[in-house]
């Protein structure tokens, strides 16, 4: 949660355990302002793999958490923090073993991971003023500032949301409509290696994530892997921004599933 020893802690330990895999880390500490006045202090972390390699792949995740449970059924933890098991740490969990990976074997391609800062400081739903753009903070300011003058990839792939007990992928629209050829290539990898019951091949919601300002800022093709339940009105898991999403939503499978794919996605791009 940003603003906090914890989250300074955790971006310490972060940009630690990237570099000891032999990253070229970078760190985009930045004030952004939230919806509601609050200056956050952001930390972007960038991990890059052969940074002079032109042909670059970017993976991404936001490592921040929410601190309101705001759809949590009790309004008496609406105030109290989200612990992000699933919504935060999961896609960061994915990406560091993959960076774990990458630093034993590189692939021919360069590989950039980011962990996104301030993603879930978005206005609640009761809030009355201007809540235009609130979310995704971290991914907005990089879009516009990436860590090198004139960055770009051949495409980009989001991790939100990955480690739930069968979670469902379905395509996102966001992702169908800026990378439909990307959101192919993922979703065929995944079949191919027998994770269709993960990886749906129905079309999913419009989910406003940080791939959203990728596309549209950076103008980097990329897709969103993201849990969908289409029986929940928000789309996700019943314990999302509640206080309850804790270790007991993760599984490794799940797990296993969406970094294996990822990882062969990387590998085999030429």
């Amino acid at each position: 949660m940003p603003n906090t020893a914890t989250h300074k802690a955790c971006a310490v330990y972060l940009a630690n355990t990237l570099k000891s895999f032999g990253a070229v880390v970078t760190e985009q500490r930045v004030k952004l302002r939230a919806f509601n006045g609050d200056i956050l202090d952001a930390n972007n972390i960038i991990a890059s793999f052969k940074p002079d390699e032109k042909q670059r792949i970017l993976l991404f995740a936001h490592w921040d958490t929410r601190p309101w449970s705001d759809h949590d059924p009790n309004p008496a933890n609406h105030n109290k923090p989200v612990l992000g098991a699933n919504d935060g740490a999961s896609g960061v969990g994915v990406l560091l073993e993959i960076a774990r990976n990458i630093g034993v074997s590189a692939p021919r391609m360069g590989v950039d991971i980011v962990f996104f800062d301030a993603e879930d400081y978005g206005a609640p739903e009761d809030y009355t003023g201007n809540a235009e753009d609130s979310w995704c903070l971290g991914s907005q300011y990089w879009a516009r500032n990436p860590h090198v003058s004139g960055y770009t990839a051949r495409f980009g792939i989001l991790l939100d949301m990955v480690g739930a007990p069968d979670a469902t992928f379905y395509r996102d629209q966001i992702s169908e409509h800026f990378a439909p050829d990307i959101v192919n290539k993922v979703w065929n990898k995944a079949v191919s290696m027998g994770f269709e019951r993960y990886f749906i091949d129905k079309p999913g919601g419009g989910i406003t994530d940080d791939h959203l300002y990728i596309n549209q800022i950076a103008g980097i093709p990329s897709i969103d892997i993201i849990h969908y339940n289409p029986n929940n009105s928000h789309g996700f898991g019943d314990y999302w921004h509640t206080v309850n999403d804790g270790m007991q939503n993760i599984d490794k499978q799940t797990l296993f599933a969406v970094g294996t794919t990822v990882m062969q996605v990387v590998y085999n791009e030429r």
